[in-house]
């Protein structure tokens, strides 16, 4: 499933390997080679992890107490000879071998049982069928069919249901048959199937029951003559199925002499790992590998090796590290979070989210389609020249975050028609009306008021999806204090802002009668009764005082979004700033040198400068709009839901580096 606006960590292991004191080398050069075990301390077993071990011990020793009732099924006495393994076989595949066998047999009780219904169903279905007959002959099959057009169905009414049924649904039957048998009505219909839905939902509402499907080819009049010889050959087919059980046994019964003599060898080294786990003549490593590489280990270890695995989830005392697992698209932003901090094992990783508001704000910052393919040259040709490894993984998912802020820069400067500012309109009379895929974006974002009332909109959205964040985590934890003056947050704003612009500035933002605002009014209050009430809950005797900042932080947080604009507006202005100061500077100097000669000189100064400035305009708009990004998803996002607080996962391995740099920079 693709995370939405919140994510969870890789789901990590508790491993202990234990290998005698001659494998041990071996088994850390396996270890690095495979590159999934996050190294830890290795300490003695606790009382859980015993337990743990003994509850293995305990799964173990059921699945040989299923075979053993299993065996004891057969009839007889006799000798099997165990056969020898071609490969290693895991106790655990040995287990599902035995789940799976179960399985099996179950499938043929499944179809015994199946069998003793059919016979059931017949019996039941006699007198409706035999009734049936008497007015119409069709094949079986027609009475239960289904195809891309009509669709049919014999069902069966209590007879006051009958009436009530035809009155609703009769005038989408294209075709029906009426018997009677007994009490009740037996009605065969032939309607469209886009109306079967409704059809059914009604029969059933009413109490009626469709006629189980027959499958056997042949007529309905015929099926009643062969009815008895039908229930017959049912009757033998379950008979056969029963003796089938006992073959089924047999025919595998050397595999089952094997699985239970690999569980006795996998109990008793479970045995001697609990008794001898501290014992001298053991190497213990120990550490965290995510589930999905424990297979990988467990099967590296059980080729023929004297190493011993246990493995289990993390119990509430410990504290795994954190390995996240986000799409590829995602995935750069990861970076972004730890800059705050990383994910606590366990709860919740706002990458996504965090990759989607980042990028968007960044990109309607810089909003610029040359600025925002400049920042791609760089971030694909200069970057590495900046940094002490380019082939870091750290560069690598920077270089990404780039580019993806700057294609999305890029898309903005498209819809809005921004081209080094006001370039083309001053230098080649093209206004930017006619450059911008989007006119509505183009207006919005070239007019100062438009711009700024559109970033304290986006501000509002983003601060209350990071309030509905932390309320859920108030309700997912249990902690009255956050959930209540989450609510009161989100109540002072839905009614005290439509009621403060009614009362202070005369407008209605809602088509509300003046009773309407005054309700809105004591809703106000009571909402911010419940900041007060909740901050109490959460800081105590602080909380009378504190939560004042809750309130006025309202409008100081969504007042902090006029930055999108500021930074926004700020770029654009400045690029058209040094537009018009390299076209006096080049004009100027056209003018002092006559001729030909003045205005080359003229065009390559103005060549220069605007290079010059629009790339010094392009790093400082670039920056601002990093860093204010980054401020806005921190301060104003994250920090009303998110508690980081974990550790990096970071696995014992052999670096895969093709190139390294060597030497010192002078």
């Amino acid at each position: 499933m693709v995370p939405i606006l919140i994510n969870y960590p890789e789901e990590m292991l508790r491993v202990r390997i234990a290998a005698l004191k001659d494998s041990s080398s071996a088994a850390l050069a396996d270890l690095q080679k495979m590159g999934v075990l996050h190294v830890e301390e290795a300490k003695e077993l606790s009382p859980p992890e015993v337990e743990e071990i003994a509850s293995r011990k305990q799964r173990t020793r059921k699945a040989i107490q299923e075979i053993d009732e299993i065996l004891d099924s057969l009839r007889g006495v006799r000798e099997v000879a165990i056969p020898p393994l071609t490969t290693p076989m895991e106790p655990a595949d040995a287990i599902s071998r035995v789940d799976a066998l179960k399985g099996r047999l179950s499938s043929l009780l499944e179809r015994r049982e199946g069998l003793r219904t059919r016979i059931n169903a017949l019996d039941a279905s006699a007198r409706f069928l035999e009734a049936l007959a008497l007015a119409i002959d069709v094949p079986l099959t027609d009475l239960r069919y289904t195809g891309p057009y009509l669709f049919s169905r014999v069902i069966i009414f209590p007879r006051e249901a009958t009436g009530p049924f035809l009155e609703d649904a009769g005038d989408l039957l294209l075709h029906r048959v009426d018997v009677q048998s007994g009490g009740e009505d037996v009605i065969y219909l032939l309607a469209r199937v886009h109306d079967r839905d409704r059809i059914e939902r009604t029969a059933a509402n009413l109490g009626g029951s469709q006629l189980p499907p027959m499958d056997e080819d042949m007529t309905l009049r015929e099926f009643n003559t062969r009815r008895r010889t039908i229930k017959e050959e049912l009757v033998k087919s379950l008979n056969a199925l029963e003796n089938d059980i006992q073959a089924i046994i047999e025919e595998q019964l050397q595999d089952i002499v094997l699985y239970r003599d690999i569980l006795q060898g996998e109990y008793s080294r479970l045995d001697i790992l609990e008794m001898a786990a501290t014992a001298r003549y053991l190497t213990v490593f120990e550490g965290w590998v995510p589930r999905d590489g424990i297979e990988r280990v467990s099967s590296e270890f059980s080729r023929g090796k004297q190493v011993f695995i246990d493995s289990r989830p993390p119990s509430p005392h410990d504290n795994p590290p954190t390995k996240l697992k986000n799409p590829g698209g995602i995935r750069p932003f990861q970076i972004i979070v730890k800059l705050f901090s990383t994910p606590r094992y366990g709860d919740w990783d706002p990458t996504p989210s965090i990759a989607y508001f980042f990028a968007f704000f960044f990109g309607l910052m810089l909003n610029d389609v040359v600025y925002a393919a400049g920042l791609l040259l760089l971030a694909a040709f200069v970057l590495d020249k900046l940094v002490d490894d380019p082939h870091a993984e750290g560069t690598r998912l920077f270089r990404r975050v780039l580019v993806i802020c700057g294609v999305v820069s890029l898309a903005g400067g498209l819809l809005s028609g921004s081209f080094m500012g006001d370039f083309f309109e001053r230098f080649l009379d093209i206004p930017s009306e006619r450059l911008a895929l989007a006119r509505t974006v183009q207006s919005m974002l070239s007019q100062p008021i438009s711009f700024i009332a559109l970033s304290l909109i986006i501000g509002l959205v983003h601060l209350n999806i990071a309030h509905m964040l932390g309320l859920i985590r108030g309700l997912k934890k249990r902690n009255t204090g956050i959930v209540i003056n989450k609510l009161g947050l989100f109540t002072v704003q839905i009614f005290g802002i439509p009621y403060l612009f009614h009362v202070m500035l005369g407008m209605d933002l809602l088509p509300f009668s003046a009773q309407v605002y005054m309700v809105f009014g004591y809703l106000l209050v009571l909402g911010i009764l419940g900041i007060i009430i909740g901050s109490f809950l959460q800081m105590g005797g602080l909380g009378s005082i504190f939560w004042v900042f809750d309130l006025t932080g309202i409008l100081g947080d969504v007042m902090s979004y006029s930055r999108l604009a500021g930074v926004g507006l700020a770029t654009y202005y400045l690029a058209s700033s040094f537009n018009l100061l390299s076209e006096w500077v080049s004009s100027g100097l056209g003018s002092a040198v006559p001729g030909v000669i003045g205005a080359g000189v003229s065009f390559l100064v103005g060549v220069v400068l605007l290079t010059i400035f629009h790339v010094f305009n392009l790093l400082l708009g670039s920056l601002a709009a990093f860093i204010h990004s980054l401020r806005l998803c921190f301060v104003e996002f994250l920090l009303k839901f998110y508690e980081g607080g974990g550790r990096d996962y970071s696995p014992f391995q052999i670096p895969q580096q093709r190139t390294v740099l060597v030497g010192r920079k002078s």
